[in-house]
């Protein structure tokens, strides 16, 4: 039987709370629903079978996605290259009180996929861990292995080229900015 460590929760059934922010972050890392479904269900497996080493409670979600990044990785460099990416159907929905604006919506969201899905995977990454998985800095350069100031250099390109994707001004401010 594997020991516990004090502050360490063993039961798989903490992971609940995780999975909406591992599928959010798993469908637009990958640009697939199906595959993300599957990316999400492997690193719920792979953590299951890691319960001895479960970090303390507050460390559980930079855990879960350093997990699914690894997963990611190997799957990438198993099928290079990869296969072409689906739409998004349900990553950026919204209540929207007229059609002109759900028509807006609607192209915003497929051009804010085409762009992700047309950034370098490094950046990506770093774009989608930040500002859709909420993670600080220097939580996301955990996740992936890389220096803080990698993250920020790969962020600021992630950016800027999204910025020329969605056809916005250099000076505009951009949709997508959260700093820690």
């Amino acid at each position: 039987m594997a020991s516990t460590m004090p502050g360490v929760s063993p039961n798989p059934e903490t992971l609940i709370a995780h999975v909406p922010g591992l599928r959010r972050y798993a469908r637009l890392l990958v640009g697939d629903v199906h595959r993300a479904d599957d990316l999400v269900q492997d690193t719920l497996e792979r953590a299951c079978r890691a319960l001895e080493r479960w970090p303390e409670t507050s460390r559980q979600r930079a855990w879960l996605l350093s997990v699914m990044h690894n997963l990611f990785v190997d799957q990438v460099r198993a099928r290079r290259p990869l296969d072409g990416a689906a739409p998004l159907d349900d990553a950026l929905e919204a209540t929207l009180p007229s059609r002109a604006d759900a028509a807006r919506s609607v192209q915003l969201r497929i051009d804010i996929e085409r762009g992700l899905m047309q950034l370098p995977l490094a950046q990506r990454e770093v774009l989608l861990l930040v500002c859709v998985a909420d993670c600080a800095y220097d939580e996301a350069a955990t996740i992936l292995g890389v220096p803080v100031g990698t993250v920020m250099s790969r962020l600021s390109r992630a950016r800027a080229q999204l910025r020329i994707e969605l056809d916005e001004p250099p000076g505009a401010a951009p949709r997508l900015h959260r700093v820690k």
